[in-house]
């Protein structure tokens, strides 16, 4: 883990540092909700001097029961559609804008690593949320590369649908 964070790619910490500039040119704050992630996303946004006010909060909902508890999100549907799903990550977005004062919000979630038998490595879904408006969603297959890998991916893709969601 701190492998990682110590060698971030140049373009995620450029990716980041644009999304946190536009949402302070437009007076606009970020929120995060984050499973596989683990609240790498957040910790990339804190990390950029000068901006702090662009952040308003981080969600790190790892359990089926946390993404329910801290964001509102019903155990039927999380039960029924799966922690990983479209259906979960549109509601994990829609829950950390309902449970913030962020303009927009991104949700993370997906399987970083091996998991059940029946589960899909680098399966992950997004969901990205404007207060006030319409709620994205991304599938994205990142494949069996391991933990830190598709964990970059995930930046990656977050931070692209927060700059879209911004722009």
């Amino acid at each position: 883990m701190t492998e990682l964070l110590a060698a971030l790619p140049d373009d995620i910490e450029d990716a980041a540092r644009r999304v946190l500039e536009r949402a302070c040119d437009t007076d606009r704050t970020i929120a995060t909700a984050e499973s596989c992630t683990g609240g790498l996303l957040a910790s990339l946004l804190t990390d950029v001097e000068g901006a702090s006010h662009a952040f308003d909060r981080g969600f790190v909902v790892y359990t089926d029961k946390a993404k329910c508890d801290l964001l509102s999100i019903a155990h039927e549907m999380v039960g029924g559609c799966g922690a990983v799903s479209a259906e979960t990550a549109r509601a994990m977005a829609e829950g950390a804008i309902a449970r913030s004062e962020a303009d927009v919000a991104v949700a993370i979630t997906g399987f970083a690593g091996p998991g059940a038998p029946d589960d899909e490595p680098g399966l992950v879904h997004f969901g990205c949320a404007v207060r006030g408006g319409e709620t994205r969603h991304r599938e994205e297959h990142f494949g069996d590369g391991g933990r830190g890998p598709v964990r970059l991916e995930c930046l990656r893709t977050a931070l692209a649908m927060l700059e879209e969601a911004l722009a």
